[in-house]
This record gives structure tokens, sequence and C-alpha cells, in this order.
């Protein structure tokens, strides 16, 4: 099955040669890839992975880019975070269906990862919540690469945060 997700790096210094990137990376496997370089110190790679499971595509590209651009920094796997708008066109409604929906059922839609202007969530959390009341078409394959692009997000920021912070918060947000 083809999954379709989005990779972005922060570059280190020594790797700024965009046309050398772009050879390594179809020599490491990401041939499969539409490649961005317009920020600088950035890169996106638009993956269409063939691959058993969402995971699998997701794992092997992280792998690929990593073999190619050894000092890249991962900044986020997409698609995951998104704006209420966002959502709603993956899910094939309006902004306005899905801001009703929110505020009719404020107590079990999902939690957004901020709250501000604008929130922000994580889209399989939407989807998931979508899929679970039925009457929404939620493609699995786009729900099983959401999900798995936002365990790849979690865990890049579980990465960074000290162990002893860790061990004392785990009894307050569980």
């Amino acid at each position: 099955m083809d999954y379709a997700f989005t990779l972005k790096y922060q570059l280190a210094a020594e790797d700024c040669d965009h046309e050398q990137l772009v050879e390594r990376l179809a020599e490491a496997g990401c041939d499969d890839a539409t490649i961005g370089v317009g920020q600088p110190g950035r890169i996106a790679l638009a993956f269409t992975r063939d691959s058993a499971d969402a995971w699998s595509a997701i794992f092997s590209a992280l792998q690929n880019v990593k073999q190619a651009i050894p000092s890249a920094r991962l900044v986020e796997a997409a698609p995951d975070f998104v704006g209420l708008t966002d959502a709603a066109e993956v899910a094939g409604m309006t902004r306005q269906n899905m801001r009703k929906l929110m505020l009719a059922h404020a107590t079990e839609f999902p939690a957004p990862v901020h709250e501000g202007n604008p929130s922000v969530w994580h889209l399989s959390d939407i989807l998931a919540w979508l899929n679970a009341r039925g009457g929404y078409r939620i493609e699995a394959d786009l729900l099983d690469i959401a999900k798995t692009a936002k365990q790849v997000n979690l865990a890049k920021e579980a990465r960074e945060i000290e162990p002893e912070v860790t061990h004392e918060l785990e009894a307050l947000v569980a």
C-alpha cells in the first residue's frame, strides 16, 4: 500500500549544498520523495512510499534520510499537527462543520495540543474520534499514517526531556 507523509529536517551548516543533498538522498533510497529546499537550513521530503504498513513506511524513510544526511535533525513528521481547517479538509467537510462538531461535543472532542490562536490538534486524534462516531469516511491508511507520524513526533519530543523531569511528571500527567 502507498503511504503519503512528509519528513521535515533542520540541516547542519555543512549540509547546505542542495544538489549534493538530493543526490545523497536518492542514493540512500529516498527516490520516492519530492524534496523541498526552499527554506535556508531546512529540507522537507514528501514521500509516497509503498510498504506493508504505515510504521514500516515512515521508519524506513527515517533510516534512509539518516544514512544520507547523518547530521540532519528531525523537526516534524506529518501529517500530524493541524488546525481545524486542515482537519476538516482531510475529513472531507467544511471548517464550519468541524467547528460545530467541536462545540457541540466539547467534552468528547479531542483536546488540542496547543490552545490558542490558532489551536492545534493531532490529526490522528480527530480522525479517530470521527471514525468512532460513524458516518464519516476516514481512510484507514490515512488514519494509520497520522497515528504513526504522531508517535514519531512524540518520541522525538520525549527524547529531549530531562530524565529527572520525566520521572517527576509521570505521576502528574497520568
